[in-house]
Parts: structure tokens; C-alpha cells; sequence
């Protein structure tokens, strides 16, 4: 049994006088111990909120209805009373944050945002919780960690902001970590810092990682499964190598065309996906991503696609998919479509070699999962 189950996880937010936005829609995966998951997609389509529905974030009464399960080592998270989820939240589960300035308290030193988690859950207090908080932040790569515990957030760099989020977030070592965005706002190198720092903590501890991106190089670097959001549901499930070899449904094939590439001829043109992630279709009316797909077929609409399974495990929501080794990356989004093909009867699985001159490089044999 997998360490995190969740199934059919929706959340749909109505207010008085405005339309009703289901912002997740039915999200199913799981997340074994030591793990790596990846949730991918444009912004706008729903990573964030379920990360926060599973962290028991979001305000609950009227106007907010979180539904599905969330199984934690069989305890659902969605279901459990507030001072439950409180024990759990930092204990077990933990959340490192986008923006470290706005989630730190800026009028509260970082060594007390650190301590008191020690304290809440571990019982360290004084000198003890202090010793424990320098460690942590020399552990995440901070200099001098007794004298950042005196300083206050808007004294520390992005970088450092950043680390001291995670110091946070794993001071309990908790069984589930959940990054949203942890890079976004670091620069390049400080970003690979970061996501060395995770991979460590992952591999020491054996924690199970939830890494929320739209970064399709974070991904390749980080993740063992990944899982595409659209429109609030997973549009593609794969693992990490025959993601990046072949792509199957479309919207993920022009993710992958819409970042630069290596080996791409000088001046060639990147092959960005068309319209925005307001130009969708209810699911209940067909496929979401049909208005901004070209290979959108009669069969796109009037009914939402079934979920196909592969032979290899690989599911995808499409009734056109794309055929291995069909397109470069983004052509499924923008070029010409093709005949109606029957989902699921193109072959999954061929080695990543034979598609090397399709998709972006595959991650390295060694780094694969």
C-alpha cells in the first residue's frame, strides 16, 4: 500500500453572484515512501489547491467543498477534525512554500519560526530547541546558522528564505513533503542548490516527495512518476523516462514543445501551446484541452475521455493521442491533425533511443527511475 492514496480528490469554490469553479476534478494518484511525484501544468490547473486540500489549508464552511479521500497510512485527511490535523500537519506531512517572504512571518526571528515547530511536535524547548534549530539550518546550507536564528526574514536572501522554509518543513522529519514552486523565484543556480538539497533529504530519509512545478526541467532532474494536470485532472500519467520519450496525450506533448531544447537548430522557433488555460471546455462537455488542440477530433466533444491504460502502466485522458515518435514536441497543439486514431491502439514503451530525435533528451540511463 502506497504511503499517500488520493482518489477522486475535487474542490469546487462558489461564491454568491459569481460563477462556480471547480478548481479540481477528480485527481487520483499516489505517492509510495521515497518517492518522487511530480505535479505538472500551467498555472491555473489545480496543483496548488490540491496540495493545499491535502495539507487541510483550505478554509472549510461555506463556499469551499473539498471531496474524495486523501489516505494517509489509511487515515483520511480530508475527514479528520481540525486539532487531528494539526498533530499531523509539520508531524507527518509537511509543506515547503512558493513564496518564503510572504510564508515566514516577517516580524518573528527565524530562530523562533524554527523553534516553535520543535516545540509543538518534538517537545524541544531552550537550549535544545535552539542547538536543534542551528543544525537544521546548517544542514539546509545556511552560513553561520546561530546568528541567522537572531535575524528576521527581510534580512536574509531569497535563497536563504528559501532553505530556511525547508528547514522548517522538515525539522520533524515528516513521512510527506510537499514543494509548491520551490524554485520559482531563485535564480538558476540557487535553484540547482535547492533541488540537490531535496534530492539529499529524500535519499537520507526516505521521505516521500509531492513536487508541485511547471518547470519540465525540475521535473526531469527530480521526479520518479508525473503526473499532468489540466483543467483540474490528470491528463497523462507516466514514468519520468517514457514521459520525455514519448508523450502521449497532446497537451503534454506541447508542454514539451514549449521549452528550449539543446539540440535544436540555431534560430528555430519554440512551439508554444495556443490560447490560455481559460479557453477550456467543462469536462462533463467533452475533453477541457479540445478548444486549444488541433488534433481535436468529433469525438472530443459531447463527452469527457475515458482514462486509458497501457500495457506499461501509462494512462492518458485522450481519444486522439499521439503515436510514438509521431511529432516533435508542440506539433500535436499546432500542426495539422491527423486521422482519428483509437485510443490506447498505439503501442507505449519503446526504447527512449528511437524517440531522441522527437522529444527533448530523456534524463540518463543512471538517473532514471
Amino acid at each position: 500500500m502506497a504511503l499517500l492514496e488520493v482518489e477522486e480528490l475535487s474542490v469546487t469554490f462558489r461564491q454568491r453572484g459569481k460563477r462556480t469553479v471547480r478548481a479540481v476534478d477528480g485527481v487520483s494518484f499516489s505517492v509510495d515512501a521515497g518517492e518522487v511525484v511530480g505535479l505538472v501544468g500551467e498555472s491555473g490547473c489545480g496543483k496548488s489547491v490540491t496540495s493545499l486540500a491535502i495539507m487541510g489549508l483550505l478554509p472549510r464552511g461555506a463556499g469551499v467543498t473539498v471531496e474524495g479521500r486523501a489516505d494517509l497510512d489509511g487515515t483520511n485527511l480530508l475527514r479528520v477534525d481540525r486539532r487531528t490535523m494539526r498533530d499531523i500537519r509539520g508531524r507527518d506531512v509537511a509543506m515547503i512554500f512558493q513564496d518564503p517572504l510572504s510564508s515566514l512571518n516577517p516580524v518573528v526571528p527565524i530562530g523562533r519560526q524554527v523553534t516553535e515547530v520543535l516545540a509543538r511536535h518534538r517537545g524541544l524547548t531552550g537550549d535544545a530547541a535552539r542547538r536543534e534549530a542551528a543544525e537544521l539550518l546548517d544542514r539546509v546550507g545556511i552560513p553561520d546558522p546561530t546568528r541567522r536564528l537572531r535575524e528576521y526574514p527581510h534580512q536574509l536572501s531569497g535563497g536563504m528564505r528559501q532553505r530556511a522554509l525547508i528547514a522548517i518543513a522538515v525539522a520533524c522529519r515528516p513521512r510527506l513533503l510537499i514543494a509548491d514552486e520551490p524554485t520559482t523565484a531563485l535564480d538558476v543556480t540557487i535553484q540547482a542548490q535547492i533541488l540537490e538539497l531535496l534530492k539529499d533529504l529524500v535519499r537520507d530519509s526516505g521521505t516521500a516527495l509531492i513536487m508541485i512545478t511547471h518547470d519540465l526541467g525540475v521535473v526531469a532532474g527530480m521526479c520518479d512518476t508525473v503526473n499532468v494536470l489540466y483543467a483540474g485532472r490528470v491528463v497523462e500519467t507516466a514514468r519520468r523516462r517514457p514521459l520525455f520519450a514519448e508523450p502521449r496525450h497532446p497537451y503534454t506533448v506541447g508542454l514539451l514543445g514549449s521549452i528550449p531544447r539543446l539540440d535544436s537548430s540555431r534560430g528555430e522557433r519554440l512551439s508554444p501551446i495556443p490560447g490560455s488555460v481559460r479557453d477550456v471546455l467543462p469536462w462533463a462537455d467533452g475533453c477541457a484541452f479540445a478548444p486549444r488542440c488541433s488534433r481535436r477530433t468529433a469525438a472530443c466533444v459531447g463527452e469527457p475521455p475515458a482514462l486509458v491504460l497501457t500495457h506499461t502502466e501509462r494512462t492518458y485522458r485522450c481519444v486522439n493521442p499521439v503515436a510514438p515518435g509521431e511529432a516533435r514536441p508542440g506539433a500535436a497543439a499546432q500542426g495539422p491533425a491527423p486521422a482519428t486514431t483509437t485510443a490506447g491502439a498505439a503501442t507505449d514503451g519503446s526504447p527512449a533511443g528511437e524517440a531522441a530525435t522527437t522529444v527533448p533528451p530523456a534524463p540518463r540511463e543512471e538517473e532514471s527511475a
